[in-house]
C-alpha cells in the first residue's frame, strides 16, 4: 500500500518538536555562583499537537489537503540549589491553588525534616 501524505507531515512536524524539546528544557545546564552554589533551572514543558488531512477528489487524480500544528509552553519552577552536600528546591512558581498542590509542595520539605530528626535520633542515642 502506497505511503499517504499525512503520515510525511506528521513525521515532520514531531521531528521539529523532537529538536526543540529535550531533557536540557526541562532541567537546565548547571550554574555555579561565586561562592560555590550550585543551581540548576527547572521548568515544565507543555505542549499540544494536532494532525487531520482529506482527500479531495479531483476528476483526473486524488488531491490531499492537510495541516499539522503544535504549540509548546516552558514555564520556569524553580531552581534545585546544591551548598555542601545539601540540595534544596527553590520554587519560582505561584503558590498552590487547592490543598492537594499545597501538600505535594510541602512533600520534599517534610522529607527533610523526617531526615533532620532521624539524625538528631541518632546522634541522641550514640
Amino acid at each position: 500500500m502506497e505511503r499517504h501524505p499525512i503520515g510525511d507531515l506528521t513525521e515532520t512536524t514531531l521531528s521539529k518538536i523532537k529538536e526543540m524539546i529535550d531533557v536540557n528544557t526541562i532541567v537546565g545546564n548547571p550554574i555555579t555562583t561565586p561562592d560555590g552554589i550550585m543551581l540548576i533551572p527547572v521548568s515544565k514543558v507543555t505542549f499540544g499537537f494536532a494532525s487531520g488531512g482529506s482527500d479531495v477528489p479531483i476528476k483526473e487524480r486524488g488531491g490531499f489537503g492537510g495541516a499539522n500544528g503544535a504549540g509548546i509552553k516552558i514555564e520556569p519552577v524553580g531552581f534545585l540549589t546544591i551548598s555542601d552536600g545539601i540540595i534544596k528546591m527553590i520554587n519560582i512558581s505561584a503558590p498552590a491553588n487547592t490543598t492537594v498542590d499545597r501538600v505535594v509542595e510541602l512533600i520534599p520539605e517534610l522529607i527533610d525534616k523526617g531526615e533532620q530528626l532521624v539524625d538528631k535520633y541518632k546522634k541522641k542515642k550514640d
